[in-house]
């Protein structure tokens, strides 16, 4: 019997329809266009603008858009693991109420929070239970409503973040495709680099957190960028090394889109060509558990069977890792 291998077989993917640009951010905070575009890469993202809406609705959509190309009766999912930093309420798991309102009635489901590197470590956890042999469709979304927890007074961070959700299906293979190799990694000497004060058990929400704006994503960005660079870029081309792959045999960078710099050393440090590095930045910015699906969705005409795709991350706490990845269709 061959061996089971967990790969990704359907993508989908929203993004709100509001446009945020640099132009329009130049207007609340001192910044420009050329400022942003030279530092990050980046030129507009999207925000949902719905007061009513939160993470759930991206996911719900993502997923929708999911089983629409696939043709894929919800009913047969196993699994929904909801990788987000922006869960709707802080104790009601979000992965429950999409699951349920996709139809994934059959499925038991989860939230996974690893910041920026949720998604990865969310493709992680499908592919373990795929290989185990325990769930045959496992569906792993990652969303964020980062503008629900952004200061867009503070030009640190508002220039960065955008909203919108992916979402992939894991089924077992055995032809070779799918998952190959994981290199996962944290370290909580990240802690104070990123993160929101208050609202969590250690701060919990006051009339003075909320005056003080401890509510909002807050960075130190030199030191976030300064470990960003090193350990994607280290994972990266471990994973690569242990699995004897040259520039020429990767066919496809999927990185975390947070900063093109951050992009662009990974992509130098694993010999790769431009060409062969997907990214959307400039679109949408960074939306944090949502930028390794986007990708997928935006390119998935050109992903052809067989290539060798190499995902790389990084995010707060700090955690980060690189897995590589066949991939099993034409679209």
């Amino acid at each position: 019997m061959s061996k089971i291998t967990a790969a990704i077989t359907a993508v989908g993917a929203y993004v709100p329809d509001y446009v945020l640009t640099n132009d329009m951010l130049a207007t609340k905070v001192d910044t420009n266009d050329e400022w942003i575009t030279s530092r990050t890469g980046i030129k507009e993202r999207r925000i949902l603008k719905d007061a009513d809406k939160g993470t759930s609705f991206l996911g719900i959509k993502a997923a929708e858009d999911l089983i629409a190309k696939r043709n894929l009766d919800p009913t047969e999912i196993d699994m929904v693991i909801f990788a987000t930093a922006t869960p709707d309420l802080p104790v009601a798991a979000t992965a429950a109420y999409v699951a349920s309102s996709i139809g994934a009635v059959n499925a038991f489901s989860y939230d996974l929070q690893a910041a920026c590197s949720s998604f990865l470590y969310g493709m992680s956890t499908a592919a373990s239970y795929i290989e185990a042999g325990r769930y045959k469709k496992v569906l792993v979304i990652g969303a964020d409503k980062m503008s629900s927890i952004i200061d867009y007074t503070d030009r640190t961070t508002c220039i960065i973040f955008g909203d919108g959700a992916g979402a992939a299906l894991f089924e077992p293979n055995e032809e070779g495709f799918g998952l190959q190799d994981e290199y996962l990694r944290s370290d909580g000497i990240g802690r104070d680099f990123l993160r929101i004060e208050a609202g969590g058990s250690l701060l919990p929400p006051s009339e003075e957190t909320v005056a003080n704006r401890q509510h909002f994503v807050k960075q130190d960005g030199k030191t976030v960028f300064k470990y960003a660079v090193s350990n994607m870029a280290d994972a990266s081309s471990k994973i690569m090394e242990r699995n004897n792959l040259t520039g020429d045999d990767v066919n496809w960078l999927v990185a975390h889109q947070a900063n093109k710099r951050i992009i662009d050393a990974t992509a130098n440090r694993m010999g790769l060509d431009d060409a062969k590095v997907l990214m959307n930045i400039s679109k949408y910015g960074n939306t944090t558990s949502a930028t390794l699906p986007l990708l997928l969705n935006d390119f998935e005409k050109q992903l052809k069977k067989g290539d060798n795709i190499v995902f790389a991350s990084f995010g707060g706490g700090f955690t980060w890792g690189s897995i590589y990845l066949k991939w099993a269709y034409n679209s």
